[in-house]
């Protein structure tokens, strides 16, 4: 009788210890599970999901090249990795298509003015990283509309991409204020946009600066124009699949770097001459002291290679959507959190 009493004992305590093994391996907690991490650098290349079709965050260019702020998240990821930001693979994704190539492994990232939510957080497998835009939704019509706030569409037709947070703000929006609307929604972003400009709708709606880019490339833009109102909040995300700690790490760190290095002062220009300096904070995060770096699974100068390559975060927003861009949007809410923004990253320690 003892004898089956600890056999069933051990019995039990291997199926405990199975399920334990079996519940580390989905959450990523093995260290024997191979990373997304291990898979890039084996491949040699990082494989980025982004839209293509939007100026400022994802297009490209007359000389074939990828440009935007979503790009050169990218682009500082795989700096970081490879040491060679060139080191990417874009692929153009829908608003629909999105989540399903993340979900599926056929990207390694999403890099696609997408809005981090509750229930994309919690339902479609993906982790997001830290906000690199924080936008609102906007109205655009045009000039000669006499439209000028959410009660003048009433009875009137809003063209948006439908599988958007954009579609279900404008409905929730126009419910609560008991507004009557004729919503026209479309999957192509394209065709949303040239719905719109043959007239076959009275207004548009979408992120603002989603708005504000893509009214550059209407055949007349001065006819058109973004009134002055948002309806949500849009903080735009980069994602990828959920349960590896270790990539995510790298992408997260790879964001807060960008931040953390305009705040310290640390740009393209002198990140060479700041590898010596005197401040820890600075010499942590160029890789001078300490192995952060080794730590992620990365070399422990990744940032000084992030800054050489693709800049901070304020040279990627100046290049991409501000000052010495052809969009000139102000920084707003992108500002840092000392200046009177609300950007803001860990500390390197």
């Amino acid at each position: 009788m003892l004898n089956r009493k600890w056999y069933l004992l051990f019995a039990i305590l291997a199926v405990m210890l199975s399920m334990t093994a079996c519940s580390r391996r989905l959450r990523g907690g093995n260290t024997t599970t191979v990373s997304r991490l291990d898979t890039i650098k084996s491949r040699g290349k990082l494989v980025c999901g982004v839209s293509g079709q939007l100026p400022g965050f994802s297009f490209v260019k007359a000389n074939g090249e990828y440009a935007g702020l979503d790009v050169d998240v990218c682009r500082a990821i795989a700096a970081a990795i490879f040491d060679d930001p060139k080191k990417v693979e874009y692929r153009n994704l829908n608003a629909k298509e999105r989540f399903t190539a993340v979900q599926t492994g056929e990207v390694d990232i999403l890099s696609r003015n997408t809005t981090w939510t509750f229930s994309r957080d919690t339902s479609t497998g993906m982790e997001f990283a830290p906000v690199v835009f924080y936008d609102g939704q906007g109205i655009m019509v045009r000039k000669n509309s006499n439209i000028k706030s959410l009660e003048d569409l009433k009875g009137k037709s809003v063209c948006t991409q439908t599988g958007t947070t954009n579609e279900q703000n404008l409905a929730d929006q126009m419910r609560q204020r008991g507004i009557s609307y004729k919503p026209i929604v479309f999957e192509d972003v394209n065709t949303v946009f040239t719905t719109y400009e043959q007239g076959r709708c009275e207004a548009i709606t979408s992120d603002r600066s989603q708005l504000v880019s893509r009214r550059t490339t209407l055949s007349k833009p001065d006819e058109h124009t973004v009134l002055d109102l948002l309806i949500s909040k849009e903080p735009l995300a980069p994602a990828v699949k959920n349960g590896d700690t270790k990539w995510f790490d790298v992408v997260k760190w790879t964001i807060n770097a960008l931040i953390n290095a305009e705040e310290l002062g640390v740009n393209s220009q002198n990140v060479n001459q700041l590898a010596n300096s005197n401040n820890p904070e600075i010499k942590r995060l160029l890789g001078t002291e300490g192995d952060l770096g080794k730590a992620a699974g990365l070399s422990n100068d990744f940032v000084k290679r992030i800054i050489i390559h693709v800049g901070n975060y304020s040279e990627v927003y100046d290049r991409n959507l501000g000052k010495n861009s052809e969009l000139k949007l102000e920084r707003g809410k992108n500002k840092l959190w000392n200046p009177g923004g609300i950007l803001f990253a860990p500390p390197f320690r």
